[in-house]
């Protein structure tokens, strides 16, 4: 795949996947204009191939609007977690270019954790957390381990996990028993939160884990205008962007 230059990468030098590119609709989200890194574009399922055997479970890559992430945390905030935020690791399943990684190191989190499948992605995820850390953005230590959900090993500790829709049931299932498994053998506090939540059922089949909240989280009205324009650009025009995002938060109650 050929290089294009970091006009369009907004990260320096990087291997775009298909739609990332200015010719294909790629058009930036505020958050980068005003933040100089890049996590805008949708790239379909299709395009994240990898070689593993959960890339045709892979759905797509879309950046979560900061407004409903920063919503759904305080709603989750008012349900009462077991510790304080400072003692819970913020881990992004499916961490795409690290918008959520960087909204949540902003917040006094123990530490921010993240996994993406994709190298190409996880690439450009690593400039820009370096980004954040050089502009003194980071309050806490992040981390991006490029590798398998399933596989990867939950942080010690309190866990707050967040989940974009990054894969479709049968690696939601797959990864819901692998953290079963691991809180039934040691034990801790683990809250999720589950944004565009297609898999919702797969959770709801999960014993151990309890559902806290399940509805529509707005997103602000430049938050809004935003995706919409982004989403209008596809050439294809396969995915459609609402005000809001079917959401829920899960606690495992043990």
């Amino acid at each position: 795949m050929a290089e294009e230059k970091g006009s369009e990468s907004g990260v320096g030098r990087a291997r775009l996947l298909p739609g990332l590119r200015v010719k294909e609709g790629y058009t930036r989200h505020p958050f980068d204009e005003q933040n100089g890194v890049r996590t805008s574009g949708l790239v379909a399922g299709r395009h994240l191939r990898t070689g593993h055997r959960h890339d045709r479970h892979t759905t797509a890559y879309y950046g979560v609007a900061p407004s409903v992430f920063a919503a759904l945390v305080r709603r989750w905030l008012r349900s009462g977690p077991g510790a304080r935020l400072e003692n819970f690791t913020f881990v992004d399943v499916g961490a795409g270019m690290g918008r959520a990684m960087l909204l949540a190191a902003e917040m006094p989190f123990r530490a921010v954790a993240g996994v993406e499948l994709n190298p190409t992605l996880a690439r450009i995820a690593r400039r820009n957390l370096a980004v954040w850390r050089k502009a003194g953005r980071a309050r806490t230590p992040m981390k991006l381990t490029e590798g398998d959900a399933v596989e990867f090993a939950l942080p010690e500790g309190p866990c707050l996990a967040l989940l974009f829709n990054p894969f479709r049931a049968t690696v939601m299932r797959r990864l819901m028993d692998a953290w079963r498994k691991r809180m039934k053998e040691q034990g801790g506090l683990l809250d999720l939160l589950y944004v565009n939540n297609e898999e919702e059922r797969e959770l709801e089949k999960q014993p151990g884990f309890a559902r806290l909240f399940l509805g529509q989280v707005r997103r602000t009205p430049a938050d809004a205008i935003a995706d919409h324009r982004i989403l209008a650009n596809q050439p294809e025009g396969e995915y459609a962007s609402a005000n809001y995002e079917d959401c829920s938060i899960w606690r495992w109650v043990g």
